[in-house]
C-alpha cells in the first residue's frame, strides 16, 4: 500500500495535469485499497474518465454534465448513477471496484469505508446555558469581529511559545475539512464533507455523539437556548440548503428546515442566531452548473432568509437580485435558453446591527450579462422584515461563471469576470463617535463603509493583487485598535498579475492606513507542486489583543504580535498525523475557516481538496501544556 505522502505527490501532479484542476478539484481518493487502484496500475480515476467519460463531459455533449459539475454532487449520488440511475448504461462495463474510484475521483472524496471514531466512555454531562469564553459562532460575535479577548481565551505573548499540539481528529471519509469549530463548556462541535455532525470532548478528542445532516456542513454551528428546552440548541445548514436545529446534549434532532428556492440553492457562510431569529446566508451551485453548454443560464438570485429558532418556520426571504430571471430571447451556441438576471450569491456569516435594526451581507459576482448593481456589492436588509434599506456596489460589471473556464464557453457572460465577489463577513467597528462597517474583497481591497449614509465610502486602500482566491478570501479580524487582513494573492490562472502582497496587513480602522505588513514566506518544501502549494492567506483569521492567528495554503499556522507583526509561534499542520482513533489524519491547506480560541486551545481545520489545493481530514487542536504535545510523522521520510 502507498504511503499517504506518496499518494499526495501522485495526486498533485495529476491536478496540475488537468487544465480544469487549475481552480476546481480533480484529485482522487485517498485512503483505503480502492484509493490506492486510483493512484497506480490500470485502476486510475483519471485514466477511467478519460476512456469512458470525456468525450461527453469535457463540454461536447450539451446536455451532458460538465466534469465540473461532479465536485458538488457527492460520490454516492454519483455512484448511485452508475449502478441504478442514468448512467447504469454507460458504466455496465465497468467493475464495482473502477466505479467506486471513478465515483471518488469525480467527487474528490474518499470511498473507502472509515475506520469507526473513539466514542466517549463517559456520558456528556449538563452543559451550561452560557460561556464566557466561546467564541460565539462563525464571527466571534454578532459584528463579525473574529475577536477572542486575551483573559478569556487564555492565550498571550507570555504563553503562546507554549503551544503544542494536544489532539488529532481525523473527519472520516473526507479530504477536506472547513466547518469551523464551535466549543462550549468543554465540547466541541463541528461539522464535516461527509455530512456529520460530532460533539467531541475537548480533552480527549473523543465522540460524544454524531449527528448525520445528510449533506456537507461547510459553515460554522451557532449555538443558542430555546423557551422550554432543556439543553443548548446547535443550529447549522448544509450543502442541501437544509438548516438544521440539534439538541447540544445529545444530538437529537428537534426540528429540520428546507430554506432554498433554487435547485442549486446551498448554504455555505455561517447561520447567525440573534434574539430568536436564525439568518442565513444563500449562496448557490450554479456557478458550476453554468458549465454544461446545454444547460439553460441562469436563474438564481442569491438572498438571506430569516427562520424562526424556535420552529424553523421561515419568518422572511429577501432576495439580492429582485428581478426573477427570465428568458432573454437569444440561446447560446448549442442552443440552450439564455436567462437572467442571475448571481450574486451570498457566501458569508450575516453582521448584525442591532442598534440600527439591520444586517449586513456581502455578494458575490453575478452569473449573467449584464452584471446586476447588487452583485459584488454590501447589502443591508431589515432584521425584522427582510426589506432591503441599501445596497453599495464596489465593483460593477462582474459576471462570471464555470462555463469562461471550460474550452466552448457557451455560458460565459461577455464580461468574463473577474470573479472578485465579497466572500468575508463585513466587520462593524465602533469608533470614536462613528460607526465603520469594514469591507474585504477577493480584489485586494479593504473599505470602510459608512452605515448611516447608505454605505457611503469612507476610506478604501487596495492592499493585495487580488485573485479567484483573494486578495481577502474568507474572513478578516478586528481587535480595538486594528483590522487584520489576510492576503492570499495565490496564482492560479495568468489573467492576475503584478506585485503580489501574500501576508497579513494591520490597518488602522478610522483611517485605512497600514500599521504593519508581514509577508507570508511559502513553505512548500517537498509539499506538492505550485500552484497547488503556496504562501497566501485564503481562510479566516482571528485575533486577540496581543496575538494574531492565521493559516497557509501551504499548511502553516502563525501567531502574530499584533502591534509589530513578528511572527511568534508556528506550526506546520501538513502531513500524518496520528489520530485519537489510532489512524492516520491528514494535513494540507488551511483554507476557508479559520482558528477557533478558547482557555488556552487554538483549534483549527488543515485540508482543503477543492480548488488544487492540498487535501487533508484533521482538526487539530493545540494547547499551552508542553505535556499535550503529540509526535508528527514525517511526510518525507
Amino acid at each position: 500500500m502507498l504511503k499517504v505522502s506518496d499518494m499526495m505527490r501522485q495526486v498533485g501532479s495529476m491536478t496540475v495535469a488537468l487544465v480544469l484542476a487549475q481552480y476546481v478539484s480533480a484529485a482522487p481518493s485517498s485512503t483505503g485499497a480502492a484509493a490506492d487502484a486510483a493512484t497506480t496500475g490500470p485502476v486510475s480515476g483519471m485514466a477511467l474518465y478519460q476512456a469512458h467519460c470525456a468525450a461527453c463531459h469535457d463540454g461536447q455533449v450539451p446536455r451532458a454534465p460538465h466534469m465540473i459539475t461532479f465536485s458538488t454532487m457527492g460520490a454516492d449520488s454519483l455512484l448511485n448513477a452508475m449502478n441504478n440511475g442514468a448512467m447504469r448504461a454507460q458504466a455496465a462495463a465497468l467493475s464495482v471496484t473502477e466505479r467506486e474510484v471513478l465515483a471518488g475521483f469525480l467527487a474528490g472524496e474518499a470511498m473507502a469505508a472509515p475506520k469507526p471514531i473513539l466514542a466517549c466512555a463517559e456520558p456528556m454531562g449538563a452543559l451550561a446555558a452560557n460561556d464566557a469564553s466561546a467564541m460565539q459562532g462563525w464571527g466571534g460575535n454578532a459584528r463579525n469581529h473574529r475577536f477572542s479577548a486575551g483573559n478569556l481565551a487564555g492565550l498571550h505573548r507570555g504563553n503562546v511559545e507554549q503551544l503544542s499540539l494536544k489532539w488529532v481528529f481525523a473527519y472520516p471519509g473526507a479530504l477536506r475539512a472547513r466547518s469551523q469549530p464551535l466549543v462550549h463548556d468543554g465540547v466541541v462541535f463541528v461539522g464535516s464533507q461527509s455530512g456529520e455532525i460530532y460533539a467531541l470532548d475537548l480533552e480527549s478528542g473523543c465522540a460524544h455523539w454524531t449527528y448525520s445532516a445528510g449533506a456537507e456542513v461547510r459553515s460554522s454551528l451557532s449555538l443558542g437556548q430555546l423557551s422550554g428546552h432543556d439543553n443548548p440548541v446547535l443550529y447549522m445548514g448544509d450543502f442541501s440548503a437544509t438548516v438544521h436545529a440539534i439538541d447540544a446534549r445529545d444530538g437529537s434532532l428537534i426540528w429540520r428546515s428546507s430554506v432554498g428556492d433554487h435547485p442549486d440553492a446551498t448554504i455555505t457562510g455561517s447561520p447567525k442566531l440573534h434574539d430568536g431569529s436564525l439568518y442565513v446566508p444563500i449562496s448557490s451551485s450554479e456557478w458550476a452548473t453554468a458549465a454544461d453548454p446545454g444547460y439553460a443560464c441562469c436563474t438564481f438570485r442569491g438572498g438571506v432568509v430569516s427562520v424562526d429558532a424556535a420552529s424553523g418556520d421561515l419568518n422572511w426571504r429577501a432576495h439580492v437580485i429582485e428581478q426573477p430571471a427570465s428568458e432573454t430571447g437569444e440561446t447560446n451556441p448549442f442552443g440552450a435558453v439564455r436567462k437572467g438576471p442571475a448571481g450574486a450569491p451570498v457566501w458569508n456569516s450575516p453582521t448584525i446591527d442591532a442598534a440600527r435594526g439591520v444586517l449586513y451581507v456581502g455578494t458575490g459576482e453575478a452569473y449573467t450579462s449584464p452584471a446586476a448593481d447588487t452583485s459584488d456589492a454590501v447589502l443591508a436588509f431589515s432584521l425584522a422584515t427582510g426589506e432591503r434599506k441599501w445596497s453599495k456596489q464596489l465593483l460593477g460589471g462582474d459576471a462570471w461563471n464555470m462555463a469562461c473556464f471550460i474550452g466552448e464557453a457557451a455560458n460565459c457572460p461577455e464580461e468574463d469576470g473577474p470573479d472578485l465577489d465579497i466572500g468575508a463577513s463585513t466587520v462593524l467597528w465602533p469608533g470614536d463617535g462613528q460607526d465603520y462597517l469594514l469591507v474585504g474583497q477577493k480584489s485586494g481591497d479593504v473599505y470602510a463603509l459608512d452605515p448611516d449614509n447608505g454605505g457611503a465610502v469612507v476610506w478604501h486602500n487596495k492592499v493585495g493583487r487580488g485573485g479567484f482566491l483573494g486578495g481577502v478570501h474568507w474572513g478578516m479580524s478586528a481587535n480595538n485598535e486594528s483590522l487584520f487582513v489576510p492576503i492570499a494573492d495565490t496564482t492560479i490562472t495568468g489573467r492576475f498579475t503584478g506585485p503580489v502582497s501574500p501576508g497579513i496587513h494591520s490597518l488602522d480602522p478610522a483611517s485605512g492606513e497600514v500599521q504593519w505588513y508581514t509577508p507570508s514566506v511559502a513553505d512548500c518544501d517537498g509539499k506538492l507542486p505550485i500552484p497547488v502549494c503556496d504562501q497566501g492567506m485564503s481562510a479566516a483569521i482571528t485575533s486577540t489583543e496581543q496575538l494574531v492567528f492565521a493559516g497557509s495554503l501551504d499548511g502553516n499556522l502563525n501567531v502574530y504580535d499584533s502591534l509589530s507583526g513578528e511572527v511568534l509561534w508556528s506550526f506546520d499542520t501538513f502531513g500524518e498525523f496520528e489520530s485519537v482513533s489510532g489512524d492516520m489524519a491528514l494535513g494540507g491547506s488551511i483554507e476557508s475557516d479559520g482558528p477557533v480560541l478558547y482557555k488556552g486551545h487554538v483549534l483549527v481545520n488543515s485540508g482543503y481538496q477543492f480548488g488544487a489545493r492540498m487535501p487533508g481530514n484533521a482538526l487539530m487542536v493545540f494547547a499551552v501544556s508542553p505535556a499535550g504535545e503529540l509526535a508528527k510523522g514525517s511526510m518525507n521520510e
